[in-house]
């Protein structure tokens, strides 16, 4: 389980994992959770989709009694849930993954293909972005599948990226969960690490930077990855030549941070109402935070129980999560600058509903 806010590299990672694993030809399916109410059904219709879509490739050749079974499930559940009309060349097998109740329909399916897998060397992989946007059900039915597979030594795997809040999710999902998986926490990078990825790609296509250069360029993106790779190209484009200045790097931070605000910033802060951005800007006051949710409320001039709606809609949209109880945060690193940089201005900070 890879946890961090957001813009730290977390789907990068997930991404190369599932990679990997398609290089060593396992099995996978590769989700990205939804909260809104069609979402608990979107994710188990391409679950089911992408899994038919996978097997194909193991009716190539001779199937073994096991895997014409396991495909035999995975048809089943396809069939169940309606998502696609592709079939694996077998019979239905009846009564494997198809009671529509989805923790047993999961719990069976992982069991069919992942025993069958196992007889080849194989392994069967979901890779889940957002994942603690999952509806509770399908995430304790997959929680369930996994440790179903763990107590049966079955080559199945769970890896999941999502929020700092991700593993308090799980946990209050299948309190065995806290013991189920490895967690991972990705966040900044040291000033080394962010020093060797603006200057070792440079230095591959002839360009230096001046350690002065180095240094406002590290200062502003704070080890943040998708900062280090905005403020890296800002400062590409200004530059005169291959080699990048000082003046050369304080241009890029005014740039690239005005492209930062255009883009990354603002079509986050765009997500929510006026009232939800008074609650945005309540927070700011507390820098990144985490933030009190009883302060906050007194700085909107609310009784704490009325911050709970805009809370609420704000963790809907990904804007918020809570840490720990009585406590909100930002999801995105920086956030509290941009409303500082941009209060002023903006009609989103408009005191009226």
């Amino acid at each position: 389980m890879l946890t961090g806010l957001r813009g730290v590299g977390k789907t990068v990672l997930l991404n190369e994992m599932h990679r990997m694993a398609e290089d060593f030809d396992w099995l996978t399916v590769r989700l990205e959770a939804r909260r809104e109410e069609t979402g608990a059904r979107a994710v188990r219709r391409n679950l089911a989709r992408d899994l038919v879509v996978a097997a194909r490739k193991y009716t190539r050749t001779r199937l073994s009694a096991r895997m014409r079974a396991a495909l035999g499930t995975i048809s089943a559940f396809n069939a169940k849930i309606g998502a696609t009309s592709i079939e694996l060349g077998v019979e239905l097998n009846h009564g494997r993954g198809d009671s529509g109740d989805v923790e047993v329909d999961l719990v069976e399916l992982v069991q069919d293909v992942a025993a069958a897998l196992g007889e080849q060397g194989r392994a069967f992989a979901v890779f889940i972005d957002e994942m603690q946007d999952l509806d509770g059900e399908t995430l304790g039915a997959l929680i369930a599948a996994q440790h179903a597979a763990n107590q049966r030594d079955l080559p199945f795997y769970i890896v999941g990226a999502g929020l700092p809040n991700l593993p308090r999710v799980l946990t209050e999902t299948r309190s065995y969960a806290e013991r189920l998986f490895d967690y991972r926490s990705i966040g900044q990078l040291d000033r080394t690490e962010s020093a060797r990825a603006l200057a070792e790609p440079a230095e591959r296509l002839g360009a230096t930077y001046a350690p002065a250069a180095l240094d406002v360029l590290l200062d502003a993106a704070g080890g943040y990855p998708y900062f280090l790779q905005e403020y890296g190209q800002a400062a590409w484009s200004v530059a005169a030549d291959r080699s990048i200045s000082e003046d050369d790097a304080r241009a890029a931070v005014e740039y690239g941070t005005e492209q930062l605000d255009g883009g990354f910033f603002r079509s986050r802060w765009s997500r929510a109402t006026r009232s939800e951005r008074r609650m945005l800007a309540a927070m700011a006051a507390d820098g990144e935070g985490p933030s009190a949710t009883g302060p906050v409320a007194e700085r909107m001039q609310l009784k704490p129980k009325s911050l709970g709606p805009y809370r609420a809609a704000l963790i809907q949209k990904g804007l918020v999560y809570a840490p720990e109880h009585g406590q909100v945060a930002f999801t995105v690193p920086g956030m509290a600058a941009f409303v500082h940089r941009h209060r002023e201005d903006s009609e989103a900070f408009d005191e009226t509903d």
